[in-house]
């Protein structure tokens, strides 16, 4: 499980400059962290979330 401090600092590295508030992101079924801005969607694998542009992208139209 990934720490509620860790998840309370994670923004989406793709939104992330674009407002102070951009880039956050939901924690769903323990497995996934889902921008509410752009739906990128960062897999969490052995406790530790891959945060990559490119994973986020891949990810997308996963269901979840």
């Amino acid at each position: 499980m990934v720490a509620q401090d860790l998840l309370d600092i994670l923004r989406c590295p793709a939104d992330v400059r674009n407002a102070p508030d951009a880039g956050l992101l939901d924690l769903v079924n323990g497995q996934w962290l889902v921008c509410r801005d752009c739906q990128r969607k960062y897999p969490i694998k052995d406790d530790i979330p891959v945060m990559l542009i490119e994973e986020g992208d891949k990810n997308r139209n996963t269901l979840v």
